[in-house]
C-alpha cells in the first residue's frame, strides 16, 4: 500500500455542516460515518495518511452547476461575494473544529515539515490547515496571524467568486480560466505577507490573470493543489498547457482533482466516470510538467468523485489504475506523498 498524502479535502466542511444539525464532529471523525468522503476509520482503510483540510465558507444558498444546454455547455454564475464578519466567525468554528480533533488525537495539525513525515508515517492522519477563499482575512491582514499562530500553513487567495483580494473563476464547460481580472492590491500584499509567513499560495481557484500575478509575486513554486489538464477537459477551473509549463518552470505542483467535471471529456458530472479518465490527466500532466510536478488532490468531501473510489477507503484504487498504468514504486510515491512534502517544505521556508 502506497500511503497517500492528498492536497486537498472538505472534510472540515461536512463536519461542521453536520454539528449545525446537532452531529458530534468529533466522534463523527474518529468513529466513522456512511457520509461523505473521509473520517479516520474510512482514511486507514484507503492509505489516506493526511491532506490539506479547508477552511470553507460556504454561500447562504448552496451552489449547483447550471444545466447543460443541447450542446453540453453550461456556464455557473460566480457565487455572490461574501461578508468578512459572519465569514470570519465561521472559519473560527472550522479552526475550533479542527484544534478539537488535534486534542482529541484524532488527528495532527502539521506545522512543519518535520512534523508532517512523522506523523504520514506513523498516523493518525496528517492535516494541514487551508483557508480556501480568504474572505474571513481583513485588508489589513490582522486575522492571517492569528490564523498563522492556530496552525494555518496554505491559502488560496479566492474559492470561485469575487473578495477583496481577487477573482475566482467559475464553474463552466468549456470556458477558459481566463475569465476575469487578477489581483487587487491588497492580494498583491496577501501574497507578500504568505512568502514572508511560510504560507503556501493556491491557485486552484483564481482567474488566469491572477494566476500570473502570483506567478510575478510569489517567490514559492507555483501550486494548484485541485485541477486538471485543460487540454483534456476544457473547463474553467482546469490549467492551459501554458500554465503547466509556468508550473514546471518554477518546481511547483498540480494535484489530480477526483472531480468527474474536471475529468470527463464532456465535463459532466457523472459517478460512473472511469479510473481510465483520472490516468489519462496523471498521464498527460507528467507527459507535461514531469514527475516531480504532479501529486493528488482529490477534492474528497467536495465534489462528485468516480464512483470506482467511492471515498477515501477507495484510495488505492486509483493507486493501482496507475500502477497498471506503468507507474513504477518510486514513481508512485512522489505522486502519493513526496511531491507534496517537496513543496510545503518549501513554502514554509525549510530545506528538503
Amino acid at each position: 500500500m502506497q500511503p497517500v498524502f492528498d492536497g486537498h479535502n472538505d472534510v472540515l466542511l461536512r463536519l461542521w455542516e453536520n454539528a449545525s444539525n446537532g452531529s458530534d464532529p468529533i466522534r463523527e471523525f474518529v468513529e466513522g460515518t456512511s457520509e461523505g468522503h473521509i473520517d479516520l476509520p474510512r482514511a486507514q482503510k484507503g492509505g489516506l495518511a493526511g491532506g490539506i483540510c479547508a477552511i470553507y465558507i460556504p454561500n447562504s444558498a448552496h451552489i449547483e452547476l447550471a444545466k447543460p444546454d443541447a450542446n453540453g455547455h453550461y456556464a455557473t454564475p460566480l457565487a455572490a461575494p461574501l461578508e468578512r464578519s459572519p465569514s470570519l466567525d465561521i472559519a473560527l468554528q472550522f479552526a475550533s473544529i479542527a484544534l478539537r480533533l488535534e486534542e482529541a488525537g484524532a488527528w495532527k495539525i502539521c506545522r512543519n515539515g518535520r512534523e508532517l513525515e512523522e506523523t504520514i508515517e506513523k498516523g493518525p492522519f496528517a492535516a494541514v490547515l487551508h483557508m480556501e477563499g480568504c474572505e474571513a482575512i481583513d485588508e489589513d491582514l490582522a486575522a492571517l496571524d492569528v490564523f498563522h499562530a492556530i496552525g494555518l500553513r496554505s491559502l488560496g487567495p479566492v474559492w470561485s467568486r469575487s473578495n477583496i483580494f481577487g477573482h475566482g473563476v467559475p464553474f463552466a464547460y468549456p470556458m477558459s480560466p481566463d475569465t476575469g481580472p487578477g489581483l487587487t492590491d491588497a492580494g498583491k500584499r496577501l501574497v507578500k505577507a504568505c512568502n514572508r509567513k511560510g504560507i503556501l499560495i493556491d491557485l486552484a481557484h483564481i482567474t488566469e490573470k491572477g494566476f500570473w500575478d502570483v506567478a510575478q509575486i510569489s517567490d514559492q513554486p507555483l501550486i494548484a493543489s485541485h485541477s486538471n489538464a485543460h487540454a483534456l477537459t476544457p473547463v474553467a477551473r482546469n490549467l492551459t498547457d501554458r500554465q503547466i509549463d509556468a508550473i514546471r518552470e518554477r518546481k511547483g505542483l498540480i494535484g489530480l482533482n477526483y472531480a468527474t467535471t474536471m475529468l470527463r471529456a464532456d465535463g459532466l458530472e457523472k459517478a460512473d466516470t472511469p479510473l481510465d479518465d483520472m490516468v489519462r490527466h496523471v498521464d498527460y500532466l507528467v507527459k507535461r510538467a514531469g514527475i516531480d510536478c504532479v501529486a493528488l488532490g482529490s477534492d474528497y468531501d467536495g465534489a462528485t468523485i468516480p464512483a470506482a473510489i467511492g471515498d477515501a477507503a477507495g484510495t488505492q484504487n486509483l493507486v493501482s489504475a496507475l500502477a497498471k498504468a506503468g507507474y513504477g514504486d518510486e514513481e508512485l510515491a512522489k505522486l502519493c506523498r513526496k511531491n507534496w512534502i517537496r513543496v510545503l517544505k518549501q513554502a514554509w521556508h525549510e530545506t528538503n
